[in-house]
């Protein structure tokens, strides 16, 4: 199969992560190519978030290297309008992109010190090849929908989306609905569905940790400055009593771990309430504090005994990364689950100018730090030893 392009750098994945790792290198005058299974950047926010989504951080934790949000965008940006502002930044940087391009194979060729990467145009089904000197890896951890193995789901008589496919309540109204999952689209998906009068349940198997849009912007602030993460813990459990009070109360038991320490070391975010919690507290959504065991008709069978009849069921179940389909190294980058295998900060750069951004389940912010990191890195690799040399010795002489 004959290369059909040779690149500087080659990107896999055109969502935030991969354009913003794009611009960050031509600004510094570094050309890549960016290929992508769908067919339009930031596909996640267009094809796979539902329609009340707005970003749960504030709009300066939310922009792309060198494009802020403009003043007048709201605080906590909808859906559409972060669509449209990576629509934008992609023209704005004149990013390369390949769209519907899967990539099935990516490799390291010693000889030629080249990734060898080889993908398949879907709109045709022909194999392209390509190679590059550095291959970043920017395909993120909502690469795939994970749809958990529970005996008899399939032979549930009512409807059964997973939360990619999920858009809105619309026909639910009086129906038993039933969301598995309690993170922040379980917990979200959940409050639409019982606002538009679905009779809706939850199903809360883990701890979590309950927070406001303004608890946590609180956190990231204070972790601009520097504070300790353990200060900053005290700090928003202190606030959450206020607002919260007591959530085991209502079937939502906090970890041990405080929310920010936990953010940091584990893949655990906290959950933003956008007002779930005040009718889970009414009742208007229930909490059933168990993993679902077994489905048996309509009736869903839960680890505690518990059995209870649904006409639809939403599986808010997460994604997985499917990185180790096709990236074929094992220096260690890249874990057994798709994600970044070290944490941060030594989790973006890999041997043979293999890197990755936005894998490490840091958020929109973490894939803007990931970003200016590799594209400096690589930029500098590309320096002509001369210009290196000349720079060695200013500084020397400069000491």
């Amino acid at each position: 199969m004959a290369v059909v392009a040779e690149e500087e750098v080659i990107i896999v994945g055109a969502g935030q992560s991969g354009i913003a790792v794009a611009a960050c290198l031509s600004l510094r005058g570094v050309r890549s190519l960016v290929l992508e299974r769908d067919d339009c950047v930031g596909s996640l926010w267009r094809k796979r978030a539902y329609d009340r989504l707005h970003l749960h951080l504030a709009k300066k934790y939310c922009a792309l290297p060198h494009l802020p949000h403009p003043d007048e965008a709201p605080t906590y940006l909808p859906r559409d309008d972060f669509a449209r502002y990576l629509d934008g930044y992609a023209a704005r940087f004149a990013i390369r992109t390949r769209l519907r391009r899967e990539v099935r194979s990516a490799r390291f060729d010693a000889g030629s010190g080249r990734w060898e990467v080889e993908a398949v145009d879907l709109a045709t089904g022909r194999s392209e090849a390509y190679a590059a000197r550095f291959l970043v890896v920017a395909s993120g951890e909502n690469d795939e929908k994970f749809v958990p193995e529970v005996p008899g789901l399939e032979a549930f008589p009512g409807p059964v989306v997973h939360a990619a496919e999920y858009r809105s309540a619309e026909g639910m109204r009086g129906k038993a609905v039933l969301v598995v999952g309690c993170g922040n689209s379980g917990m979200e998906i959940a409050y639409d569905l019982a606002a538009a009068g679905a009779v809706t349940s939850i199903a809360v198997r883990s701890e979590l940790h309950l927070v406001s849009k303004e608890i946590w912007n609180v956190a990231m602030a204070l972790y601009g400055y520097h504070v300790p993460a353990w200060v900053i813990d005290k700090l928003v459990l202190l606030m959450c009593a206020v607002v919260f009070g007591d959530t085991a109360r209502h079937g939502l038991r906090r970890p041990a771990v405080g929310p920010f320490t936990l953010k940091l070391t584990t893949p655990a975010y906290p959950v933003v309430d956008v007002g779930t919690y005040a009718k889970i507290r009414s009742g208007e959504v229930r909490v059933l504090p168990a993993a679902v065991k077994s489905v048996r008709g309509n009736v869903v069978e839960f680890a505690d005994g518990g059995r209870h009849p649904f006409d639809a069921i939403v599986l808010a179940t997460g994604y997985r990364s499917t990185v180790r389909r096709w990236l074929k190294s094992e220096d260690g980058l890249i874990g057994d689950d798709g994600m970044a295998a070290r944490g941060y900060p030594e989790h973006w750069k890999g041997a043979n100018g293999l890197y990755c951004a936005g894998m490490v389940r840091r958020g929109i912010y973490g894939s803007c730090e990931d970003a200016e990191l590799i594209a400096g890195d690589i930029s500098e690799l590309l320096r002509p030893k001369q210009d290196q040399g000349d720079a060695a010795a200013a500084h020397t002489n400069g000491s």
